[in-house]
This record gives C-alpha cells, sequence and structure tokens, in this order.
C-alpha cells in the first residue's frame, strides 16, 4: 500500500528531526518506511525536502555572499578528491543542482541513483540527508 502525500510530509519531517537529534534508529526507520511504501516520486519528493534543507543551510552559511540567482549567480562545488564516496559526490551534487533550481540536473541525479541499483540508491537518499542535516548544524552553530 503506498502513501498519501500527508503520510509522506510527515514521514520526511520525522527523517530529519531523528537525523538532527543523532537518532539514527528513527532516522532509518522514517527512510525505510519511505522507501517501501513509497512510489518513485515520494521518493523524489523526500529528496527535495532535504536538499531544501541544504539549501536554507548554505544560503544562511554564506550570507551576503550566496550566490543570487536573480543576476546569474550559480553554486558551485569544489572539485573532490579522487575516489570521493558516490554516495557523497550524489549528495553535494543534488543539493547543489537544487539551490541553483536546475531542476533537470536534480532529475538526472535522482534517475542515475535509480539506475545505480537498490543499494546505491539507499545509500544516496541516506546521505543526501545525511549532508543535509550536516550543513544544518553547521549553520546553526554559526
Amino acid at each position: 500500500m503506498t502513501m498519501g502525500r500527508d503520510e509522506l510530509s510527515d514521514l520526511t519531517m520525522q527523517a530529519i528531526a531523528a537525523t538532527l537529534d543523532r537518532n539514527a534508529e528513527e532516522a532509518a526507520r522514517a527512510l525505510s518506511e519511505i522507501g517501501t511504501r513509497g512510489n518513485s516520486r515520494g521518493i523524489y519528493a523526500a529528496c527535495c525536502a532535504f536538499a531544501h534543507l541544504g539549501k536554507v543551510a548554505l544560503t544562511k552559511l554564506y550570507g551576503d555572499q550566496a550566490p543570487d540567482l536573480k543576476r546569474g549567480d550559480m553554486w558551485a562545488m569544489d572539485i573532490l578528491q579522487p575516489g570521493a564516496d558516490p554516495h557523497d559526490l550524489f549528495a553535494v551534487r543534488f543539493i547543489v543542482a537544487y539551490a541553483n533550481e536546475d531542476r533537470d540536473q536534480v532529475n538526472a541525479l535522482f534517475d542515475a541513483s535509480i539506475a545505480a541499483g537498490p543499494e546505491d540508491h539507499v545509500c544516496s537518499v541516506t546521505q543526501l540527508l545525511i549532508t543535509a542535516v550536516q550543513l544544518t548544524n553547521t549553520a546553526k552553530d554559526q
């Protein structure tokens, strides 16, 4: 049985809250339920919520120096070291593409995570949540 939008929203917020609280068991439970009961659209929506959290954190971290998309500025990521973890790379690229409002790139990254196989897809989505929360914690501490 697939879940409705309200339940997906609740589970997405539970995953974020649990990760912020460093409650890995609860975060894993919420993510697992999203993954098993949600369809790809629901998982994509959760990923966008995680990326939005990251975008808000980046905007707070950079303040006046944050790119102004209306002026044509864009977020960019530093080149990662060779051999960087592909799930870390997915998470950073997804957040940057989302922050740049590049929906084509966001969709392509999500599709690529699915094409990589179920295990890699789960690891990529999980890392996206972790990275967004790490950015949020950094922004809160600033």
